[in-house]
């Protein structure tokens, strides 16, 4: 008899508690569900700090991409949603899901700053830049950014605005307000944050980031503006739906500013490979399935890539399945610029900075408008 009560209890028990978890799950689902929202399309962006001066035309002008992949990066970091495989067969798995500490955040956001001030660009286009996130500590990196200097003017375009997430649970990746800045030493008339399509999928659509692009118009003293757009594409997109319809806007986009007669420049990270280099580099990895080589092809008429004069031998991105060991992580050329072809003079580079503080190396574009 006891012992049919005491089982009638741990049953009893084990429903409450199994009770128990299905209400919070359910409560967990609900919130992220009313926390979800899409930022609407075609937000008029302010600018902090506006600058007065106008571009000239038939001087030497500069332009950096950089994403500093929130602070986090060093070579010991690899994020934890993100799986490969190596040439032998082993898979591999990232295993952070935040920076290491919020001192690593700052250290690692100020060397990027760093190697980047030396250059002294025109204007910055910068990806993954975190204003209040669990993974980085709460650090406020668009305002570390005005350390490049008060000539800059600031705009700033979210793109990664999330509820907690309590995954892993022993380490959970939390809430997260990140978005692109774009800085200009030159006067923006306006700036405008034009959305992206996203996957609609219930998991993705809160782990995947509210793609954007920030666009800028910058007037030039022969009357004609300065298009420059920062974009943030998406990646992992299996069957391509999703980049067809970015590319979509994006060219619609081009072909506008373009019969208007204005110069357009994009430059960012496009998350797929603009330089035909899936292959190129050094690695002990297979190629992951989520690498697709984007061309002129996919480009509006008028358009081109711009291909860096160094690009077989700097990578612009590496993989963050493991911490980065120098000729073991794959790597690829991701991020870089467009131009149309009313800019007749270009060049591009890639900048070496080895990964210490970002998964990324920059990329500078020279340019004269004539």
């Amino acid at each position: 008899m006891k012992k049919q009560k005491y089982l009638k209890n741990f049953l009893k028990a084990i429903g409450i508690l199994f009770l128990a978890i299905i209400v919070i799950v359910g409560l967990y689902v609900a919130y992220m569900s009313i926390q979800y929202y899409r930022i609407d399309d075609n937000v008029v962006v302010e600018d902090e700090n506006p600058s007065d001066i106008i571009l000239t035309a038939k001087e030497k002008h500069s332009v950096i991409t950089y994403n500093i992949g929130f602070g986090a990066y060093n070579h010991q970091f690899s994020f934890f949603m993100d799986s490969g495989e190596m040439k032998d067969g082993t898979q591999v798995v990232g295993s952070d899901s935040k920076a290491e500490s919020k001192e690593v955040v700052i250290e690692n956001t100020n060397n990027s700053i760093d190697f980047v001030d030396n250059l002294d660009a025109d204007f910055y286009l910068f990806q993954e830049v975190d204003t209040k996130a669990t993974r980085s500590y709460n650090v406020n990196q668009y305002e570390m950014l005005k350390r490049l200097g008060s000539e800059y003017s600031l705009s700033f375009a979210n793109n990664f605005h999330s509820a907690f997430l309590m995954y892993p649970f022993t380490e959970p990746h939390g809430s997260v307000n990140s978005g692109l800045t774009t800085m200009s030493k030159y006067r923006i008339n306006e700036s405008i944050r034009k959305q992206y399509p996203v996957s609609t999928d219930f998991i993705t659509k809160f782990t995947d980031l509210d793609r954007c692009f920030l666009l800028s118009r910058v007037p030039v003293d022969n009357g004609k503006e300065l298009v420059l757009i920062n974009t943030h594409m998406s990646a992992y997109d299996e069957g391509g739906a999703i980049r067809k319809e970015q590319l979509k806007v994006l060219n619609e986009v081009l072909e506008a500013e373009y019969e208007k007669g204005n110069y357009v420049i994009v430059g960012g990270d496009f998350n797929h490979d603009i330089a035909d280099t899936k292959e190129l580099f050094e690695s002990n990895q297979n190629i992951p399935e989520w690498v697709y080589q984007l061309d002129d092809n996919d480009l509006e008429e008028g358009f081109t890539f711009v291909i860096a004069d160094n690009y077989k031998e700097v990578a612009t991105c590496r993989s963050t399945d493991m911490p980065y060991v120098e000729g073991g992580n794959y790597t690829v050329v991701i991020d870089g610029f467009i131009v149309s072809d009313n800019i007749k003079s270009f060049r591009a580079e890639n900048l070496d900075a080895n990964f210490v503080s970002s998964d990324h190396n920059p990329v500078a574009l020279y340019f004269i408008l004539e």
